[in-house]
């Protein structure tokens, strides 16, 4: 999901010009279009078919005021990070992604709206999450754990510490997103959302292209 175009139609009605645009931006990678419900002209996604995409896994998108969160408990030690290496390897090993990864996660701290935080075991990086500010609206995101720091709480803390720098930052509002059930059976990142106060409002479907990189 690193690979993918979001916005479709939102501040204009796209055409299909645009969307040839966009593809050709993604060609050759594994990627994903997301299309908001609300995606203007309703014919996206018929053109996203007629391209060979394919309706993948949909996220479902999260909204809540920007107030004081739910107290979370955690024997971990949470940080606002100013530099990024923590935050890469804490993220790239949530995520469990290569070291490409790594580099390029720890380079988000001192990029302008960007605000990281790190879950520290002890000197050890733990869990990952940031927060994204733009106007009044704060965008929580890259939350993830390393898989042998798991169960410690370290999600529910840092969404709860995001939230209320969000809160200090100005933001009226805090929006996220994570997979949507399969099965009616929520992931570990929707019930931690949920814990935290965020509520569901909808579900943004993802058109899956499936080219690969040669030799990747």
């Amino acid at each position: 999901m690193f690979n993918r175009a979001t916005g479709l139609g939102l501040d204009e009605p796209a055409t299909e010009e645009l969307v040839d645009e966009t593809l050709d931006f993604l060609e050759g990678t594994r990627s994903y279009v997301s299309v908001a419900p609300n995606a203007r002209p309703p014919e996206v996604r018929d053109w996203l078919q007629a391209r060979g995409l394919t309706p993948g896994y949909g996220w479902t998108k999260f909204v809540w005021p920007a107030t004081k969160p739910p107290e979370a408990q955690t024997a971990l030690r949470i940080e606002r990070v100013e530099t990024g290496e923590a935050f890469g390897t804490a993220a790239a090993g949530g995520f469990e992604v290569t070291d490409l990864f790594r580099g390029w996660l720890a380079l988000l701290p001192v990029r302008d709206g960007w605000h990281c935080f790190v879950a520290f075991d002890g000197d050890e990086p733990a869990g990952a999450g940031a927060l994204y500010v733009t106007g009044k609206i704060g965008w929580l995101g890259i939350g993830a754990t390393v898989p042998e720091h798991r169960g410690k709480g370290a999600q529910s803390a840092l969404i709860a510490k995001r939230i209320e720098a969000a809160a200090e930052l100005g933001c009226e509002v805090v929006v996220s997103e994570t997979g949507k059930p399969i099965d009616r059976r929520a992931g570990p990142s929707y019930r931690n959302l949920v814990r935290a106060g965020l509520e569901p409002v909808y579900v943004r479907p993802s058109f899956q292209r499936a080219e690969v990189i040669s030799g990747s």
